[in-house]
């Protein structure tokens, strides 16, 4: 078992508290302790560089506070620790990571923009952290596109058939495992395929779409199957299907009760961390909470 606690990073947001229920729900499935962890922002006229000497008391925080009173009436609640910090959230959030077995925060705060779909500390959060970060979403979000899905409990995973990742397979389908939930694996691949020959003409596809389909189903399946030993329990469906992988992840969030999705490896030419363009998609627009994956030990 994990010793490492589920963190919950909270500013007295509703966004915040929803994100701390779904943290305790988590926690309390894992046998973790929750953590709960609010960031003070340093004071406006502190000049650059120049650090608060000790940390603030977790007794003596409003926010704190008020989170313990919201927590109050859970009979379910797991053991909850509170810890308050000072410095910039954007920056002392993801090295939370680095104690955690997750990390949970909602889509935006109290700062920022009100039109933002989610807030610069939740990206910087799930771009940085060395632990898998789930961003909970605010309610009223719309999927306009619907997948077919089988009812009940159910946790999507996005799987690139030409660059697998097992973390991120991993941790969906221990998270399944947890839930009592059916997998469903997004496999994306392009269609039509398209070859341009002379200037202003392109080629027909030289292969016919099941063809394609089939392949990328057939490797999906490789892929699964140590998992699936490894989780005999979980029933994995894969959804091989054409089109665009994000909005493919989007469609599926409708109903589930998670997306996970990996972090972009750093590559040589390319060294700093990322989301990546289907990541930071998913999370802008699903409606379920999304999960950010980083790469293993081995893989980045």
């Amino acid at each position: 078992m994990n010793a490492l606690p589920v963190i919950a990073a909270v500013d007295g947001s509703d966004d915040s508290l929803r994100a701390l229920d779904w943290a305790a729900d988590d926690a309390r499935r894992r046998g973790a302790t929750l953590r709960v962890a609010h960031v003070r922002q340093y004071a406006a006229w502190t000049p650059p560089g120049v650090l608060v000497a000790g940390l603030p008391e977790a007794d003596d925080d409003p926010v704190l506070d008020g989170v313990r009173g919201h927590l109050d009436d859970r009979a379910d609640l797991p053991k909850t620790e509170y810890v308050a910090l000072e410095g910039v959230s954007a920056a002392v959030l993801p090295e939370l990571g680095t104690s955690a077995q997750l990390l949970v925060l909602g889509s935006r705060g109290r700062g920022g923009f009100a039109s933002l779909l989610l807030g610069s500390n939740g990206m910087a959060a799930a771009r940085e952290a060395e632990c898998p970060v789930v961003v909970v979403p605010r309610p009223g979000r719309e999927v306009h596109d619907e997948l077919p899905a089988e009812p009940g409990p159910r946790v999507v995973v996005g799987l690139q058939v030409d660059s697998p990742d097992e973390a991120t397979l991993a941790f969906a389908f221990a998270e399944a495992a947890l839930r009592g939930a059916r997998l469903q694996v997004i496999a994306a691949y392009a269609w039509p395929v398209q070859t341009w020959a002379t200037a202003g003409e392109l080629v027909p596809p030289a292969m016919d779409q099941d063809v394609i389909e089939n392949e990328t189903r057939t490797l999906a399946e490789g892929f699964l199957a140590p998992h699936r030993t490894q989780h005999p329990d979980v029933r994995a469906d894969v959804l091989a299907a054409p089109g665009d992988a994000a909005g493919l992840l989007v469609a599926a969030s409708k109903n589930a009760e998670l997306v996970v999705v990996g972090r972009h490896r750093r590559r040589l030419l390319a060294p700093a961390r990322m989301l990546g363009s289907v990541t930071q998609a998913v999370l802008l627009h699903a409606v379920s909470p999304v999960a950010v994956v980083p790469p293993g030990a081995g893989e980045e």
